[in-house]
Parts: C-alpha cells; structure tokens; sequence
C-alpha cells in the first residue's frame, strides 16, 4: 500500500503528493500547536484547500476521480510541536 509520512515541526512544510483514487486514510498524530491543511491537485503543482485540522486526528476520504493530495503547516499557521501526517491508498492498483 503506498504511502506518504512527514512528521512536521515547521511552518511552510508539506508531505510528499501521493496520488489516490476512491477511499484513502488520513492520519494526524503528535501534540502540536498549528493548523494542518489538506491539499489537492489535479497536476501536482496547483494545490487548492480542502480540509483543515487543528488536532490529531484518524479519518478517510473518497475522490471518485484521481487526484494528488498532500498534507502540512501553511506560512503563519505554526506555533509549536511535531505534527506526524500521513496519507495512506489502501486500494492502490498502480493507478
């Protein structure tokens, strides 16, 4: 199952870009002060807002079509600690 972690401890920091298709997992771990965005794209390189998260948090997600989503701190939204993201495609099929 591909996967992409970045621990977080630093405004301006983002994951790697996964791409993923139908159901995918969100993990936020750690005591951190910040807000955590989720972003998506359709290129890789034009991130539009989709979520935010002001504590740790287990969850999932569906996007029906593929697209590439990361996670992290925006300028201005950190103040403290280690935010450990994770975005996991349990059902990846080498889309």
């Amino acid at each position: 199952m591909p996967e992409v972690t970045k621990d977080i401890d630093a405004e301006n920091t983002f994951s790697d870009a996964i791409r993923v298709k139908d159901h995918f997992n969100l993990s936020i771990a750690g005591t951190f002060s910040a807000t955590v965005t989720v972003q998506r794209s359709l290129d890789g390189t034009t991130w539009r807002d989709v979520d935010t998260f002001t504590a740790a948090t287990e969850t999932y997600g569906f996007d029906p079509e593929p697209f590439f989503y990361r996670a992290g701190v925006k300028t201005g939204e950190y103040t403290s600690g280690t935010a450990s993201v994770r975005i996991g495609d349990p059902d990846y099929k080498n889309q």
